[in-house]
Order: C-alpha cells, then sequence, then structure tokens
C-alpha cells in the first residue's frame, strides 16, 4: 500500500483501504488459519456438550453412578464441561499466538503504516 492510501493525520484509513486489506492474501490467510481452528473446536466442543446432556437425561443410571464418596459421573462430567472450556481457551491462545498474531501484526502495520 502506498503512502497515500492512508490519512496522513494519524486516523483511520478510508473504505477503500479496508477494502484492499480485505481482499488481500493475507487477510484469506488469517480468516482460513482462524476457521481452520474454530469451526472443528466448536464442533467438537459442542458435540462433547451434547453428550453429556444426552447422558444426562437418558443415561440416569450411569450418570448417577457414585465414583466414590457422593461423587457421581453426572458431576465428574459436568465438571469436565469447565476442564473443556479452559483447555480450549489455553489452546486458542497458543494457536493465536503462533498462527495468527503474527498475519494480523503485518496486515496492521500494512494498513497504520510503520512507525
Amino acid at each position: 500500500m502506498s503512502t497515500t492510501d492512508t490519512d496522513v493525520t494519524g486516523g483511520p484509513p478510508d473504505a477503500t483501504v479496508w477494502e484492499k486489506a480485505h481482499e488481500s492474501a493475507e487477510f484469506r490467510e488469517l480468516r482460513s488459519r482462524l476457521r481452520r481452528f474454530v469451526f472443528p473446536m466448536a464442533a467438537l466442543f459442542l458435540a462433547w456438550y451434547l453428550l453429556y446432556v444426552l447422558l444426562a437425561d437418558y443415561a440416569h443410571g450411569f450418570m448417577s453412578t457414585k465414583l466414590f464418596g457422593n461423587i457421581t459421573v453426572g458431576l465428574v462430567f459436568g465438571l469436565l464441561q469447565f476442564v473443556s472450556t479452559f483447555l480450549i481457551t489455553w489452546l486458542y491462545v497458543r494457536y493465536a499466538n503462533k498462527k495468527l498474531d503474527p498475519v494480523a501484526e503485518k496486515i496492521r502495520e500494512d494498513l497504520e503504516g510503520k512507525a
């Protein structure tokens, strides 16, 4: 992008600059990388949650099986929902730091111009 594409007053780029950025190979790659992580992870988590709900609704005997003391399979599965949420968050942050942020930073620098 040339220096004429950005506002010399330091303001945000105009709409044509955003359109060029949106159509750029870097932006398409960023979007592709994001989707490669988000869609499978969302499907996996939703399947895991659906399994939990279905087991809770239709497998009362299994879910009420005591593992030790008053701790049941259902309670463990419920707590694992929280664990899986934190795990997915950790995985996303790690993935974003390695695969998304460098590309996003390049796009931002191209839009704003190097300081």
